[in-house]
């Protein structure tokens, strides 16, 4: 019989209600099958006592020396937590797929991301971040951004903004991103320009994908995009150089784009989850907080529902016509 993780849990959870005991995903399990009558109490659940943290921290592109900064915090939930807590660097595919193996117990994750950690690891986000250059603390704004001597410009209306990109040439950042892609194409779709993002060439005359911010970025500043679509912090270094900044403008904003977080896997026992959230807020405190912005010039963690934050995602997603 193969047993998936999802299905396991479901076994665990009905044999810990019986055993009163609790499971730990942070160690090896056995479970003890007795071959013994039918009317003998249901096979124990035994679990050794856990051993370590692992969180992953994925590799962003205004992060430097990442591993020294993570383990840093590392050590300070570590000390929180009385348990040792391992910092673990990669990318945010890595990440999820650490989650559904069991080989991390926590992720920093962006939106999408955190919605693959919920459907492949039951993996659910606690907190966001928030920086001091989000225009909703812990929501952003994606941003349609044209050279500052372009003849578009911001009209009364999103639609009658927007229409003046038709048959433009637009550098979209990945068609994984949030703010650089799913966002602009889902506000397209919303306004009737196109039915889909497979129909984009139908209105743009050329689309572009930069790979990153500062490169999407870098195709309007050189003349080579009319207009690129990315979070509005990438305005600023490392994304672009600040001697660029007043060559682009922003034409459209759309709000209300989810900030990163913290997602948990369902594994790790609420007494330990609610311990571990309580230290990530410390990390708030004036005398902590450096270790925070230092990861990724983040100020402060906020407490989130997982649903009511990944909602504009997963709105964003159905439009688009792409699978979560």
């Amino acid at each position: 019989m193969i047993v998936n993780k999802k299905s396991l849990r479901g076994i665990s959870g009905g044999l810990l209600a019986l055993s009163g005991m609790v499971f730990s995903s942070f160690a090896p399990v056995q479970l003890a099958m007795a071959n013994s009558p039918k009317n003998q109490p249901a096979p124990r659940l035994v679990a050794q006592k856990m051993r370590t943290l692992t969180i992953v921290f994925p590799t962003r592109s205004d992060s430097t020396d990442l591993q020294n900064k993570a383990n840093n915090v590392a050590a300070f939930l570590s000390k929180e937590l009385g348990m040792p807590v391992k910092a673990q660097l990669g990318d945010e595919t890595a990440a999820v797929e650490s989650l559904r193996a069991n080989r991390a117990d926590v992720a920093f994750l962006s939106s999408r991301p955190a919605l693959k950690a919920e459907q492949l690891a039951n993996a659910r986000l606690y907190l966001a971040e928030v920086r001091k250059n989000y225009s909703g603390r812990y929501t952003y704004n994606s941003i349609f951004v044209v050279p500052s001597n372009s003849a578009l410009k911001s009209k009364n209306s999103p639609k009658a903004t927007l229409e003046q990109l038709r048959g433009k040439t637009i550098a979209f950042t990945s068609p994984t991103s949030g703010s650089g892609f799913m966002f602009p194409v889902s506000e397209l779709v919303k306004l009737g320009f196109v039915p889909n993002s497979d129909r984009l060439d139908n209105f743009f005359g050329k689309v572009n994908y930069g790979g990153n911010y500062s490169k999407a970025l870098d195709a309007v500043v050189r003349g080579q995009a009319d207009v690129a679509v990315v979070s509005e912090y990438a305005l600023f270094p490392p994304y672009l150089a600040a001697e660029n900044r007043d060559k682009v403008r922003i034409l459209h904003k759309i709000s209300g784009v989810p900030a990163h977080g913290i997602a948990i896997d369902d594994d790790v026992p609420v007494v330990i989850r609610e311990k571990l959230i309580n230290a990530l807020l410390k990390l708030n405190k004036s005398q902590n907080n450096q270790l925070l912005t230092s990861l990724y010039n983040s100020t402060e963690l906020v407490r989130i529902d997982h649903n009511r934050h990944l909602r504009p995602v997963k709105e964003a997603l159905k439009n688009v016509g792409i699978d979560p």
